[in-house]
């Protein structure tokens, strides 16, 4: 489990936690609101795919105390940056503070990693959510496009 002591707007304790036999049902049926299906899938049941089918990504579970609240991977890349994808917050989560303490908690993890220099994130720039949210938490756009996602980053240093 990671757990940075981060409370979400209602007070319960947000940490992250392996995706296994016993929560991953409940992660595979997080669902986005309305408002953010035009920007990630349907269900997290996609992410979840992707990390057991592909090496890369590393599925993990977002909880407000003992309840599945979203689901958010990580990725480790060849130049040593560590990447932030697959944030969903189910619909009737957000609002709450959720995804703010889940990537505040998973940025804090990654940058006590060894070999961890700098985090990185893409968004789509027309989910102004997504990028105030990440704005506010130190991200800055790099200039750089993954596909039609704008990349930002930020300083591991910048987290410790």
């Amino acid at each position: 489990m990671i757990d940075r002591g981060l409370l979400d707007r209602t007070g319960r304790s947000v940490t992250l936690r392996e995706v296994d036999d016993a929560n991953w049902r409940a992660v595979a049926d997080i669902a986005p609101s309305d408002g953010q299906r035009a920007y990630v899938p349907a269900l997290a049941a996609r992410y979840l795919l992707l990390s057991l089918r592909e090496d890369t990504w590393h599925s993990l579970a977002v909880y407000g105390d003992d309840t599945v609240t979203g689901h958010v991977m990580w990725a480790r890349d060849d130049d040593g940056s560590h990447w932030i994808g697959g944030m969903l917050v189910d619909g009737h989560e957000q609002g709450r503070g959720v995804g703010r303490a889940a990537v505040h908690t998973l940025t804090g993890w990654l940058a006590e990693q060894e070999d961890c220099t700098v985090l990185r994130l893409s968004c789509d720039p027309g989910n102004t959510a997504a990028v105030q949210l990440y704005t506010s938490l130190g991200f800055r756009p790099t200039g750089e496009r993954e596909g039609d996602e704008i990349v930002m980053e930020l300083t591991a240093s910048a987290v410790r």
